[in-house]
């Protein structure tokens, strides 16, 4: 969780999984994109296309 506060006032962000089969989806989808990749150090910017 994200929270913003000040006096008198607070502004909570949350995330809730409600199935934990999304984060296996997520595994699966980065394990195809490393599949046939050279040896090296990437980061979830890289799998995700953001750098």
């Amino acid at each position: 969780s994200v929270v913003l506060a000040g006096t008198g006032e607070r502004i909570t962000l949350a995330h809730h999984a409600e199935d934990r089969a999304i984060f296996a989806r997520g595994a699966i989808k980065a394990a195809l994109w490393a599949r046939g990749r050279k040896p090296g150090l990437y980061s979830m910017r890289d799998v995700l296309g953001l750098t």
